[in-house]
């Protein structure tokens, strides 16, 4: 059972670090606004597991579909 709740841990920090990184892309590119987004849904993903990842995600697909 501790294996388990171990991993569930690691990809709940893993999500949270690659939307960190996408957020610190987004400033680096010059897209504050993008940037907050990907920073806050980083945050909520520290809640609600997979919540930056679909964030981040959107935000692709809205940027390729525009």
């Amino acid at each position: 059972m501790s294996t388990s709740t171990d991993r569930t841990k690691l990809l709940k920090n893993a999500g949270v670090v690659t939307t960190l990184i996408d957020a610190a892309m987004e400033f680096s590119k010059g897209r504050p606004k993008s940037g907050a987004l990907l920073l806050g849904s980083a945050i909520a993903s520290s809640r609600i597991p997979g919540f930056g990842t679909a964030v981040s995600l959107l935000l692709r697909a809205y940027r390729r579909f525009r």
